[in-house]
C-alpha cells in the first residue's frame, strides 16, 4: 500500500519519516524531498532494495544510483582513498548540491549495479532527507522521475510517475531551488577532479576551493592536467538528486 504524507505539518512529517524508515527495513522504496529535486530512495546495502528502485525507474544495473549519507564523516565509511580535493570540496558544499565520485570500500557487501569500484556520494541540504538518513543510514538515491522524463520537483510530479512501486511519499513541497536540476557531480577517482554533470553548483564556485577543477567541456583550471581521453566513468553514472 502507497502512502503520501504532507510533511508541512509536523505530526504528518513524523509519522512519515517514521513510516519512510519501516519502509526502508523491508526493503522497499520511498520518495522524499532534497535540496536539488525529489528521489527515489532505498537500501544501499540490500541488493533487492536497489534493484526494485532501478526497475521502478525503468532502469538497469549500468546506471547504478548515488548514495545520500547523513553526514560528511560517514565519507570514509564508504569511500577509499579520498583525493584530498575532494575532502575539500566536500568540507566547502556539503550538505549541498555537490555529488562526489569516489573509490568505494572494497570490504562492503551491497551491490548497487556496476559501478566499476566507485561510488557518487552526496550529502544533501535538506532537513526531512537528513532525518530521514540518520535514522536509515545511507540511501541509494535517484531522481523520482522514469527513465527519460523530467526529474519530479513535487511529490505529486513523483507519483504520477512512479506510482504504487514506492511505498511512503514524504511531500515536502516543491523544491524550486532544483528547477528540476540535480546535484553537480564531480569525478574525484583521477589524478585531477573534473566535472562529470555541471547542476546546480557552479563550476566558479568549485574553482573557489580547487582552482584546478576540469569543467564538464574539457576547460582547464589553472594548473590542471587534462584527463586521459579514455576515462569511461560518464558510463556509470545515473541522474541523481
Amino acid at each position: 500500500m502507497t502512502t503520501s504524507y504532507d510533511c508541512s505539518d509536523p505530526v504528518q512529517r513524523r509519522e512519515g519519516v517514521a513510516a519512510a524508515q519501516r519502509a526502508v527495513s523491508l526493503k522497499q522504496c520511498v520518495v522524499l524531498p532534497t535540496d536539488t529535486v525529489y528521489g527515489i530512495g532505498a537500501d544501499a546495502f540490500s541488493p533487492q532494495a536497489v534493484a526494485t528502485l532501478l526497475a521502478s525507474k525503468g532502469r538497469g544495473r549500468t546506471m547504478p544510483p548515488p548514495v545520500l549519507i547523513p553526514r560528511i564523516q560517514t565519507l570514509d565509511g564508504l569511500a577509499t582513498d579520498v583525493h584530498p580535493e575532494a575532502r575539500k570540496l566536500a568540507e566547502e558544499f556539503w550538505p549541498g548540491g555537490l555529488t562526489i565520485i569516489c573509490h568505494a570500500q572494497p570490504s562492503l557487501t551491497w551491490d548497487l549495479g556496476d559501478t566499476l569500484g566507485t561510488v557518487a556520494l552526496r550529502v544533501p541540504d535538506d532537513e526531512i532527507a537528513l532525518e530521514l538518513l540518520m535514522l536509515t543510514g545511507p540511501l541509494a538515491v535517484s531522481s523520482a522521475n522514469r527513465t527519460g522524463q523530467p526529474a519530479a520537483t513535487t511529490a505529486a510530479e513523483a507519483a504520477e510517475q512512479l506510482a504504487a512501486s514506492v511505498a511512503v511519499y514524504l511531500d515536502g513541497g516543491p523544491r524550486s531551488e532544483g528547477d528540476g536540476t540535480g546535484s553537480t557531480i564531480v569525478d574525484a577517482t583521477g589524478d585531477v577532479l573534473r566535472v562529470v554533470r555541471q547542476g546546480t553548483l557552479p563550476l566558479q564556485r568549485l574553482r573557489e576551493v580547487v582552482p584546478g577543477i576540469i569543467g564538464v567541456d574539457g576547460d582547464a583550471g589553472p594548473g590542471a592536467d587534462r584527463p586521459d581521453e579514455d576515462d569511461d566513468t560518464d558510463d556509470v553514472l545515473d541522474a541523481d538528486s
